[in-house]
């Protein structure tokens, strides 16, 4: 804790997979069952081909790069990302999908080099490879000694929040759950007696007031309450209507903090009764690099998010944006103009709701909660540049 806040960091997708899994030490089977690409080893070679040839094998921090010291200099207190591939040797690959991402186990150490406190996994890809690959996976992590939230054996423990203690006797609390609209299918849902994910089917008005139901029962004063969302399209600022309710809802229930993540690229922020909305974190790590397409939302680009919480309320006090840019399947500081767009682009999309942010001299965005407008993000009914890009979904 940083005098009498709580900083998170918060990261969007993690998907350490396919291509990136290929080139770690102890790359798995490279074989895919794509429409297209048959190899995982092809989306490395997109990536050279764009940016240069990349060492193999690579350190287990080499994705990472420049994250790591960014997030031993913020020193937060629980570091959340959405964990979006399987852990797993299963070929049991998941009828009807037309991407899969796994990694092979013995590449943990990659996951370990950011020591996350809680990797969320309700989403899209975790049950990629079958049950028993996320039974694979939901027991390595286990063995690692990571805190999982969003999937389980059965419902009751996918439900299950993840809890990170903090000095002074709270803590951070995280629940983890997915929609349809982030392409998880409804037979993934976890139930009394099959495994899966949290599963909401819906932003309505009664799934909000169940999870906020379920947050008010397990919070306790001190405890900062994460509410981890998948949900969206790949691509598009718009968030729709029913999203913007569904996140209000859930900070009247009692969520400090929506963690939203499924877009490849970040979208709005939003301060609404003081806390925290992140509508979509964008991707951290990924094989997309060497992929055309939906240049204009430069999904190169990716952001950690730190903000600064105050305990007593939950009221958001601070927020640092830490940009960095994809390069040879690396994360590396963005040049100055990248730092501008970024900043010139949260301005814009978040509608001035995430606030004047400035350039900072320790390479973050910048801006305090201190005068921010209290107002919501204007609801669309339907998001703009939707649509699947081919191999990445």
């Amino acid at each position: 804790m940083q005098g009498d806040l709580i900083t998170l960091c918060l990261a969007g997708d993690v998907m350490l997979g396919r291509g990136v899994d290929q080139i770690l030490p102890h790359p798995g089977d490279p074989a895919l069952a794509e429409a297209y690409v048959h190899d995982a080893r092809s989306y490395v070679e997109l990536a050279e081909a764009s940016n240069g040839p990349i060492p193999r094998p690579v350190a287990f921090s080499w994705p990472w790069g420049d994250a790591l010291p960014t997030i031993d200099r913020a020193a937060p207190d629980a570091v959340v990302l959405n964990l979006e591939t399987s852990v797993t040797l299963s070929d049991d690959f998941a009828p009807g999908k037309g991407v899969h991402y796994r990694m092979h186990p013995a590449n943990l150490p990659c996951l370990a080099a950011a020591r996350p406190d809680v990797c969320v996994l309700a989403n899209n890809h975790v049950l990629d490879f079958g049950r028993r690959g996320l039974a694979e996976t939901l027991d390595v992590l286990a063995g690692a000694g990571f805190a999982v939230a969003g999937a389980g054996a059965d419902a009751e423990a996918a439900r299950r929040a993840a809890a990170v203690p903090l000095r002074g006797g709270g803590r951070v609390l995280v629940r983890s759950f997915g929609m349809p609209s982030s392409g998880i299918p409804p037979g993934w849902a976890a139930s009394a007696d099959r495994s899966g994910v949290d599963y909401v089917a819906e932003a309505s008005e009664e799934a909000a007031a169940s999870v906020a139901a379920r947050i008010r029962r397990e919070k306790r004063p001190g405890d900062v309450v994460v509410a981890s969302v998948h949900w969206g399209s790949n691509w598009g600022y718009a968030v729709p209507r029913d999203q913007v309710r569904f996140a209000h809802a859930l900070v009247d229930g009692g969520a400090d903090v929506v963690h939203g993540h499924s877009s490849h690229h970040p979208r709005p922020l939003e301060l609404y009764r003081g806390r925290l909305i992140a509508y979509g974190c964008g991707d951290l790590i990924n094989d997309y690099e060497g992929i055309t397409g939906h240049e204009q939302y430069r999904d190169d680009l990716r952001l950690l998010y730190f903000p600064s919480i105050d305990p007593d309320g939950g009221a958001l006090r601070a927020l640092r944006i830490a940009p960095f840019r994809a390069r040879r399947m690396r994360l590396r500081e963005p040049p100055p103009e990248d730092f501008r767009w970024l900043r010139d682009l949260l301005g814009r999309i978040s509608r001035g709701f995430a606030g004047p942010l400035a350039l900072d001299t320790d390479g973050t965005l910048t801006a305090t909660a201190r005068g921010w407008p209290d107002r919501p993000v204007r609801g669309d009914s339907g998001t703009s540049g939707t649509g699947a890009r081919g191999g990445t979904s």
